[in-house]
């Protein structure tokens, strides 16, 4: 079967191919991942954010209607897993530091870091969950800004803006490695 698509793949499924949703599983995997390891910056929390999308997914597999790709669909279950998952986490982690426990924070003294792919990272993970999402989405995935309006129930427009803003702020952040990245 070469040349099956996902809505071929999904009909099979849905009668009870395990194949199929292996194959399904298989296509869209690696995508979900490194959307999950991009917005949660952690391995495990990326796995275990990957295999709760799936299990979703195909747990709703049947309310799939078609109006958009089975990966717009997908990735719109992922990003709520991923979202609700990172809050939960900060929740607990919230609890487990005590007031006596929380880390010194430096006042006035900034070190440069020398590895942009460090500060390049650490900025990323320090925009807005809405910021952060969609600029994860649309410039390291690769989504168009429809596809992140469909997954995130935003208008396009609140996409692009979102993006904007993020940029924005990575450029404020990184600008001390302005001139290092010229081509």
């Amino acid at each position: 079967m070469p040349d099956v698509t996902d809505h071929d793949l999904i009909a099979a499924v849905l009668h009870g191919d395990a194949r199929a949703e292996r194959r399904l599983y298989d296509a869209h995997v690696d995508r979900v991942y490194r959307l999950a390891y991009r917005m949660a910056g952690d391995e495990a929390l990326a796995r275990d954010f990957t295999q709760d999308a799936f299990i979703r997914a195909f747990e709703r597999l049947a309310d799939f209607r078609g109006d958009s790709a089975f990966s717009t669909w997908l990735h719109a279950i992922a990003v709520s897993v991923i979202l609700n998952g990172l809050k939960k986490v900060r929740r607990i982690h919230g609890r487990e530091i005590g007031g006596d426990e929380l880390p010194e924070v430096a006042v006035g003294r900034r070190e440069a870091e020398p590895d942009l792919k460090v500060r390049l990272k650490a900025a990323i993970d320090g925009l807005p969950d809405g910021y952060r999402t969609v600029f994860v989405m649309h410039d390291v995935e690769g989504f168009t800004h429809e596809e992140i309006g469909v997954a995130l129930g935003i208008q396009p427009g609140t996409s692009k803006a979102q993006l904007f803003r993020a940029r924005a702020k990575l450029r404020a952040e990184l600008s001390e490695f302005a001139g290092e990245w010229a081509v």
